[in-house]
């Protein structure tokens, strides 16, 4: 990439050549024939803006992206009267199709949850969700006392917990030795 400090005889070309009515892209190989530069079409376009070089005088048209539909493009012409383009249709390939999961066997916590809706939960109960599995089925819980600093009661608690396992090893005491540095 090159530096932003243009030489003053790069400049003074650029000037010419955009006075001569060249493109940004000509100009940028005519300078880079000249003096063996690197510039990109970017680079003179930016550096003749910070130069405050006239545009080409060219009005850039610019369609719409989404046309607005409430007003006629025509006088006399009705709303929707005239067709749209169409796109292309795209290939798509088929998704591979996905084995059915196995499916899980939950661990069973001994308990029988009361099934209560949402809207009868109190503040100490269980929130421990049951049902909506099926399309239609209403989804209830637990609604026993929940257990303190948490949602749910002790043996969803521990249900849901991975780290109630003990560990292959227990962890013994932890010993640091400081080392001198040489």
């Amino acid at each position: 990439m090159q530096s932003s400090n243009w030489a003053p005889e790069h400049c003074q070309a650029l000037r010419e050549y955009r006075a001569r009515g060249m493109s940004y892209g000509q100009i940028a190989q005519a300078l880079n024939t000249k003096f063996g530069t690197t510039y990109t079409r970017n680079a003179a376009l930016g550096r003749g803006v910070r130069m405050g070089l006239p545009s080409s005088g060219r009005k850039v048209r610019r369609e719409k992206r989404f046309p607005d539909v409430r007003r006629p493009k025509r006088p006399g012409t009705p709303i929707g009267s005239e067709p749209l383009p169409r796109r292309a249709a795209a290939s798509v390939e088929a998704a591979p199709a996905v084995k059915a999961a196995k499916p899980v066997t939950l661990r069973c916590v001994g308990i029988t949850p009361r099934l209560i809706p949402l809207i009868e939960l109190e503040a100490g109960d269980c929130r421990y969700p049951y049902g909506g599995d099926k399309d239609g089925e209403p989804i209830t819980f637990c609604g026993h006392p929940k257990r303190p600093g948490s949602s749910y009661c002790g043996p969803h608690f521990h249900l849901t917990r991975v780290d109630d396992m003990l560990p292959e090893r227990a962890a013994g005491p932890v010993v640091l030795r400081l080392v001198q540095a040489a």
